[in-house]
């Protein structure tokens, strides 16, 4: 799916289902927190943290929807095109950065 698309289905959503969108500061402390579920879950299961029994049924897939979904709440009421942005970055990353990687001893 195209991020345009993804931010269309949002939109449709918050007009369908919600009654507004929720203030940017509100998003981005909702954003925050839901970056802190995919932390927690990945230093758990992947990292050096013991997981709990009540994590276990996390859903990563699950918390990393709802940071996408918050994304795309910030970028609608912000009027960001997150595709035209994300393939500008894309190709700044490309130039930027191509030999930089394959460089580096530390990923060898």
């Amino acid at each position: 799916m195209e991020l345009q698309t993804a931010q269309e289905k949002v939109d449709k959503w918050i007009k369908e289902h919600g009654v507004r969108y929720f203030d940017e500061l509100t998003n981005m402390a909702q954003l925050t927190e839901e970056v802190g579920e995919v932390a927690r879950i990945i230093v758990r299961r992947y990292g050096e943290q013991s997981e709990k029994e009540s994590d276990k049924s996390k859903d990563l897939g699950e918390e990393l929807a709802d940071v996408l979904f918050v994304v795309l709440c910030l970028a609608n009421q912000t009027g960001v095109d997150l595709q035209e942005a994300f393939d500008k970055k894309l190709d700044i990353k490309a130039e930027r950065d191509h030999d930089r990687h394959h460089s580096n001893q530390k990923l060898k």
